[in-house]
C-alpha cells in the first residue's frame, strides 16, 4: 500500500512563520516602548474608571478612552492576529503601586485587544500566574499554579496577555515559538508524522468540564480551515487524556509525531526567549504561536514572589476557526469565543490569586 508522504498543504509564508534566532537579534522589531505621554493617558483613563467605581470585569473599551494610544493599540492587535503573532509592550508603571491600580490599567489596555474570557471553572477573567504550592501530579492542577516548567502550549482563546508585576529570584523566562515554522520544518523533514497531527487527539480537560461535555475533547493539533492554518496544543493534556478508558489510545506513531513537534518547539534556532520585567505586557496569538515558561525559584518573602496578571481575549477581526473548536471554545463566533465555563461558573476579576 502506498503511503501519502506529501505535506498536507504548502509551506506557511509571511511574518507568522518567524525564526527565533532572527528575532532575538532585533528585539526592537517586536517591542513597543510606551512614551511618557501614553503612560499619562493610560493613568488618566484608569483613574477615571476607578472614580466611577466600576468593577474591573465590567470595563469596556468605551469606558477607557486612549485618544493617542488608540490607533497604536489597534495596529499592535493586527500585528498579533494577522502578522507576527506577538508583541511586547514595555513601560507600564507597576512597582510600588496597589494591584487594583495596575490591574485596572492592564484591563483597560486589554479591551483594545479583545473581550475577556473565563480562564478556569471559577470564572476568573483576570488570572493570577503565581505559585500556589501545588503540583501537576494532581490532574486537577494547572501548571500556572506551580513553579514547574510549563512546556510549549496554547491557551483556549484567540490572544493570551500577560502583565508582569514581580519577577522570580531565578528563572521564569517567557519563551515563544512559531507553530507555523514548526509546520514548515515538519513538512520538510517528516511529512508522514505531520499528517498525523492533522487528525484528532483526545485532550484532557483537567477536571474543568462544561455542562453536557465529556472530561476530554477531540481535536487535531493542526487545523487547516478557510485558508488559515491554526494550532491548538498541550502535550501534557493530550497524554493525560489516557487516564480515561474511553479516550482514543495513543499509538507509537502518535507519540513520535508529538515528540517531534515538541522537539522543534524547543529548537534553539526556532524559539525566542525573553525576560519579562515589571511593567511588561506580552500579547500572543494562540493560533500561530506557542508559549512556554521556564521553571523558577521564587523569593521566600510573600511580597516579593513572582506574580503576573493574565487575560484570555476574544479578538475582533480574528480568523475563522473550524466548528470542532467549539468543543473547547464553547463557540467559534468571532469576538465571542474561547474560555472555560462550567456549571456554576461566575465571571469575576479577583485581585488576589485564588486556589
Amino acid at each position: 500500500m502506498n503511503v501519502d508522504v506529501r505535506p498536507p498543504r504548502p509551506p506557511v509564508e509571511g511574518p507568522s512563520a518567524w525564526i527565533g534566532a532572527d528575532l532575538a537579534a532585533n528585539p526592537d522589531a517586536w517591542t513597543y516602548h510606551l512614551s511618557a505621554a501614553e503612560i499619562a493617558e493610560i493613568e488618566s483613563a484608569s483613574a477615571a474608571v476607578r472614580a466611577r467605581g466600576l468593577d474591573i470585569a465590567t470595563i469596556q473599551r468605551t469606558d477607557f478612552p486612549l485618544p493617542t494610544l488608540d490607533p497604536v493599540l489597534d495596529r499592535l492587535r493586527e500585528e498579533v492576529i494577522g502578522g507576527r503573532g506577538f508583541v511586547l509592550m514595555r513601560g507600564l508603571p507597576v512597582e510600588g503601586r496597589p494591584i487594583a491600580e495596575s490591574a485596572t490599567a492592564y484591563w483597560g489596555i486589554g479591551t483594545y485587544f479583545g473581550s475577556a474570557r473565563s480562564q478556569n471553572a471559577m470564572g476568573h477573567v483576570l488570572g493570577h500566574v503565581r505559585d500556589l504550592g501545588l503540583s501537576t501530579t494532581d490532574p486537577r492542577v494547572r501548571i500556572y499554579q506551580t513553579t514547574e516548567r510549563q512546556h510549549f502550549h496554547t491557551d483556549s482563546c484567540d490572544i493570551v496577555g500577560l502583565l508582569c508585576l514581580k519577577t522570580a529570584k531565578h528563572g521564569g523566562l517567557s519563551s515563544l515559538t512559531s507553530s507555523m515554522s514548526i509546520y514548515n520544518a515538519m513538512a520538510a523533514q517528516r511529512p508522514d508524522l505531520l499528517r498525523r497531527l492533522f487528525t484528532p487527539f483526545a485532550v484532557d480537560r483537567r477536571g474543568e468540564v462544561p455542562e453536557g461535555q465529556l472530561p476530554w475533547f477531540d481535536l487535531p493539533v493542526f487545523n487547516d480551515y478557510a485558508g488559515y492554518l491554526s494550532v491548538i496544543y498541550s502535550g501534557q493534556y493530550i497524554r493525560s487524556s489516557q487516564r480515561f478508558q474511553d479516550a482514543r489510545r495513543l499509538t507509537a506513531e502518535d507519540l513520535e509525531a508529538l515528540e517531534m513537534f515538541e522537539r522543534l518547539s524547543e529548537d534553539p534556532e526556532l524559539r525566542l526567549d525573553m525576560e519579562l520585567r515589571p511593567g511588561d505586557m506580552q500579547f500572543v496569538h494562540n493560533h500561530t504561536t506557542l508559549h512556554d515558561r521556564t521553571a523558577f525559584e521564587d523569593w521566600p518573602e510573600p511580597d516579593r514572589k513572582r506574580h503576573l496578571l493574565r487575560l484570555w481575549l476574544a479578538a475582533p477581526g480574528a480568523r475563522p476557526l473550524p466548528p470542532a473548536y467549539a468543543q473547547r471554545y464553547g463557540s467559534v463566533e468571532v469576538g465571542n469565543r474561547g474560555g472555560i465555563v462550567c456549571r456554576g461558573t461566575r465571571l469575576h476579576a479577583p485581585l488576589e490569586a485564588e486556589g
